[in-house]
């Protein structure tokens, strides 16, 4: 069996340790996990990382978070995986920091990167994993804050939450998504 777990973020160090760029974080952290090594192919970082006989192409898309359809696309075709085994790791300010949501489709809710994925692909019928950053700015200032850098008492938030954010992507791909919102999904 074969997934695609499309973790979004923008590419350049200007980015690295901002709030957009959880899903980069949550990527890195998994291909370490899984003793993995990301290489730069078209339209992303690519990793092929093994985990209880399953594949997992773990992205990091080079389009920039705004263009995340683009990549995404070409990899679930190249690698024949299909939608139902896509995974989006995303950033999303609608839940407090550190909290992780799973949904098996949806809206972009204000998302760029989310809404050029379903224009790109047609449909929102696909699961991601939404990491919650917060929304600690000022009327106006919504992108100065998720492309603003982590605080310290933020990392000491968010860094094990990675963690487990990587353990469901793991579940994700051995016992699906149902069953993965019902393990981690918690009010």
């Amino acid at each position: 069996m074969k997934y695609l777990i499309a973790c979004l973020g923008n590419i350049g160090p200007e980015y690295v340790n901002t709030r957009h760029n959880i899903g980069f974080m949550t990527g890195d952290f998994l291909c370490n996990d899984l003793s993995g090594k990301f290489t730069t192919e078209r339209l992303a970082q690519t990793a092929t990382l093994k985990y209880k006989s399953r594949s997992l192409v773990v992205i990091k898309p080079t389009t920039y978070m705004n263009l995340s359809g683009k990549a995404i696309q070409y990899w679930l075709r190249q690698e024949q995986i299909p939608l139902e085994n896509l995974l989006v790791v995303v950033d999303d300010i609608a839940l407090p920091l550190g909290e992780l949501r799973v949904k098996l489709k949806g809206g972009d809710a204000g998302h760029n990167g989310l809404e050029h994925i379903i224009n790109t692909l047609g449909t929102n019928q696909f699961a991601r994993l939404r990491f919650g950053i917060g929304d600690d700015f000022q009327r106006g200032r919504q992108v100065e804050y998720v492309l603003g850098t982590w605080s310290k008492q933020e990392l000491n938030v968010i860094e094990p939450r990675i963690a487990v954010a990587a353990e469901i992507i793991k579940s994700f791909a051995t016992i699906g998504t149902e069953r993965t919102m019902t393990l981690y999904n918690k009010k």
